[in-house]
C-alpha cells in the first residue's frame, strides 16, 4: 500500500499569494512520516504579477498546466493514497479524479463552509469555487476536460460545515439532487456521517481550513479583513469539534485521499516578506 503526500501550492486559483506560502509551510507541520515520500507538483512562485481572466478563469493556463502536472506527478508515482498539501481548492480535483480510477465504491466528505460548485458563468473567475462542481461534470467546462474517470454522482457527496450559501449554489445543489445540510447554527450528526460512509468501500476527504471559525483560527481567508472575495461568510467550526470529526472519520471508513486545502498562514507570511527584505538574512 503506497501513499504518498502531493505538495500542491496553488495559489492562483485563489488569488492570495499567501496560498503558495501556505502550503509550503505546511508540509513541515505535519506529523513526519518516512514511509509518505513528498512529491512536489511544478507550480512557479509568485512574482507580483496580476494574472488575467481567460474564459471566464483567473489565471486559465496555469492553472490547467497545474492540474496536468499534478496529474502526470500521480501517475509516475502509481499510489494507492494521497494526501494533498494545498493551496487552495482545486488541488483536489487531480487527485480525486485519479483515486475514482482506482476505487469503483467511492465517496466525498467535503468539510467546508462553502459548497464549491461555481461555474463560470457565475461571475466568480476563481477556479477553487468551481473544483467540486467540476468534479461532478457539471463545473468549469475546461476543469471537468482534464478528468480522466467519470464523474462523481450526486449521492457520492456529503458536506460537513456549510454555511449559508447564494441563490446560484443553491439552486445547482437542488437541480443536481445533491442532498445538504447547512450547519450554520447546527453540524451534521455522528450518525449522519457514518451513515453515508457505510455506503462505499473508501471514502475521500476533502478539508477546506475555512470550515474554521476565524474567531479562534486565524489563518483562514476570512481572518483577513482585505481578503475581498465572493461575499460568502467564514466557517463555525472549532479545531476541537473537527478533531472529533476527523477521528471518526479515519476510525470508522478506508481514507484513500485527504486534501488540506486553503492554509492562509498571513502573519506568518508578512514575517518572511519582512526578513526577506533584511540584508543580513540574504546576503
Amino acid at each position: 500500500m503506497k501513499t504518498i503526500r502531493l505538495l500542491y501550492p496553488d495559489y492562483i486559483s485563489g488569488g492570495l499569494d499567501t496560498y503558495y506560502f501556505g502550503a509550503k509551510l505546511l508540509q513541515y507541520i505535519l506529523p513526519k512520516n518516512k514511509n509518505q515520500p513528498l512529491v512536489d507538483v511544478d507550480i512557479m512562485p509568485p512574482n507580483g504579477e496580476k494574472k488575467s481572466i481567460t474564459n471566464g478563469i483567473l489565471g486559465e493556463d496555469e492553472v490547467l498546466y497545474g492540474i496536468k502536472n499534478a496529474q502526470n506527478k500521480i501517475k509516475e508515482e502509481y499510489p494507492d493514497k494521497i494526501i494533498t498539501i494545498g493551496g487552495n481548492c482545486i488541488v483536489s480535483l487531480a487527485p480525486f479524479d485519479y483515486l475514482h480510477g482506482r476505487y469503483e465504491s467511492l465517496g466525498i466528505i467535503w468539510i467546508d463552509a462553502h459548497v464549491d460548485v461555481s461555474k463560470v458563468e457565475d461571475g466568480y473567475p476563481n477556479a477553487h469555487a468551481m473544483v467540486l462542481g467540476s468534479l461532478m461534470g457539471h463545473g468549469a467546462k475546461q476543469l471537468s476536460a482534464q478528468m480522466k474517470n467519470k464523474a462523481f454522482k450526486p449521492n457520492e457527496i456529503f458536506y460537513i460545515g456549510l454555511q449559508p450559501l447564494h441563490g446560484y449554489q443553491e439552486k445547482f445543489l437542488n437541480d443536481m439532487g445533491v442532498d445538504y445540510k447547512i450547519q450554520e447554527k447546527e453540524f451534521v450528526s455522528n450518525d449522519a456521517i457514518l451513515l453515508f460512509m457505510n455506503k462505499f468501500d473508501h471514502i475521500l476527504v476533502h478539508f477546506d481550513i475555512d470550515v474554521l471559525d476565524e474567531r479562534f483560527f486565524h489563518s483562514t481567508y476570512f481572518a483577513n479583513p482585505n481578503a475581498g472575495g465572493d461575499g460568502a461568510g467564514g466557517g463555525k467550526m472549532t479545531i476541537e469539534k473537527l478533531t472529533k470529526i476527523l477521528e471518526l472519520i479515519t476510525e470508522n471508513t478506508d481514507v484513500v485521499g485527504f486534501t488540506i486545502a486553503e492554509y492562509l498562514p498571513f502573519d506568518e507570511h508578512k514575517l518572511h516578506k519582512m526578513f526577506s527584505k533584511i540584508k543580513l538574512f540574504t546576503e
